[in-house]
């Protein structure tokens, strides 16, 4: 019975693609409402096994990632490439598995559902890479994802290896005492912040609960942090950025060490959250057998995911596109924005729909106080346009602002350059991404999704 069940879902696939809907989310939904088990069944197909790959931020970024170094390396990479990554995705993802020998399953899987997907693809690896407040009305508290890590973690020792980032407590928690554990972090003191940000989510040892101290703190609560009550402290790490060189958009140069030597990395895409991404895909592909060179030529030659920093030309100006979704990454984002010269342009577009999360209160911890008097003009679009032009009120930018929760409209508007050629940014919320993709697909400037 099975096969005609895979059949259908194939063909309901390419009848969304026909239709220009993508086809990464409706046949896996069928597929699932035909047969719970198929994710198992078709996973089982898989002859090198399945990865997955969760983080609240850079999930999409750092799979695309590891895909592009493990295919250097020889792979046949099985993918969610369009980052559909709920139960439905992975099963969409995998309607193709198993037609070629020597494939390898590569999921990025949602923070909730990862537990669920680990249990039917019993995964040789597990990359998780961070934990950040997000979408609290889905989520809960951050805890609450954690202690599910934790028993996914507890279950899967000796059956999965872990690749974890030593540099998020929550995170870096789950590998103590564990075996086939890889960390990866940052020691570049050069990059520390002078103090822990106001959206920095986990401060405290979840151990004894008493407040970590950080010698460094890079991101958020990312850093180099110990309890001096307990004294549990940030694991050493077998991947390393010894030294980085943020060049804004441009990107970053990265000295990278891991146990087989060290490397230096010229990274395309900018920030300091892409060097992370960058570290966990280094450091997960290096699990899985790949060499340095893999690891180099994978990451120089990686292009921008959509909304990841991509660079299209819109009515003759070239827009760069940055997913913000919250605080800790927007504050990354503002960041990687202080370092261009001169004054730039910003169109933002704020929704609150069920995959954005009904609560924006979050734009209330970024800090966009960091854009004061580095902005010519910002264009406010989406379903709460208005607070997101409120919110830039408060933070004290003083620019021509303009609201219309139009998001075509508001695009037209902010790409028209009314004096100079200052560049211009979009920083959209999820669901505003989506729609500024189908926008971009139907005047032929971005191709829609698929897998």
């Amino acid at each position: 019975m099975f096969p005609a069940k895979l059949a259908l879902a194939r063909a309901a696939r390419a009848a969304s693609r026909r239709t220009g809907r993508g086809g990464t989310t409706a046949p896996g939904r069928l597929l699932l409402g035909l047969d719970d088990n198929a994710i198992r069944t078709l996973g089982g197909r898989l002859e090198d096994g399945s990865v997955c790959l969760s983080a609240t931020n850079g999930k999409t970024t750092t799979a695309s990632m590891l895909a592009a170094i493990l295919e250097r390396a020889g792979e046949r990479v099985v993918h969610n490439r369009a980052g559909s990554n709920m139960h439905w995705g992975i099963a969409t993802a995998l309607l193709d598995a198993g037609r070629e020998r020597g494939e390898l399953g590569l999921f990025e899987v949602d923070e909730a559902w990862l537990p669920e997907v680990a249990r039917q693809l019993e995964p040789r690896a597990l990359v998780l890479c961070n934990l950040f407040r997000d979408q609290l009305d889905r989520y809960d508290e951050l805890e609450t994802i954690a202690d599910r890590w934790a028993e996914l973690v507890a279950g899967r020792d000796g059956r999965s290896a872990l690749v974890l980032n030593a540099d998020d407590p929550l995170v870096a928690d789950l590998g103590r005492e564990r075996s086939q554990v890889t960390y990866f972090g940052v020691e570049d003191d050069s990059l520390a912040l002078p103090e822990l940000q106001h959206a920095a989510d986990s401060k405290h040892c979840r151990n004894c609960g008493h407040a970590y101290v950080y010698e460094a703190i890079y991101l958020g609560h990312l850093g180099r942090y110990r309890c001096p009550n307990c004294g549990r402290a940030r694991p050493d790490t077998a991947v390393t950025a010894e030294r980085v060189r943020l060049n804004g958009m441009d990107g970053s140069e990265i000295d990278l060490r891991a146990p087989q030597g060290s490397v230096t990395v010229k990274l395309p895409l900018p920030g300091l959250y892409n060097v992370y991404n960058a570290l966990a895909a280094a450091a997960a592909a290096i699990a899985l057998g790949a060499s340095l060179d893999h690891v180099r030529a994978g990451l120089e030659e990686m292009s921008a995911v959509f909304g990841r920093v991509e660079r299209i030309p819109i009515a003759g100006r070239l827009v760069a596109i940055l997913l913000v979704k919250n605080p800790a990454g927007a504050n990354e984002v503002l960041r990687t924005l202080t370092l261009e010269g001169g004054r730039v342009d910003l169109w933002l577009a704020l929704n609150d729909k069920i995959a954005d999360g009904r609560d924006v209160s979050w734009i209330w911890d970024a800090d966009f106080e960091l854009l004061r008097g580095r902005v010519r003009r910002a264009t406010c679009s989406g379903t709460r346009a208005e607070e997101m032009a409120l919110r830039l009120k408060y933070a004290g930018i003083d620019a021509e602002l303009a609201v219309d929760r139009n998001l075509a409209r508001s695009l037209d508007d902010a790409v028209r350059d009314r004096d100079g050629d200052a560049p211009l940014f979009a920083l959209p919320t999820y669901t505003a991404l989506l729609e500024l993709r189908d926008v971009l697909a139907e005047r032929g400037l971005a191709a829609r999704w698929s897998e």
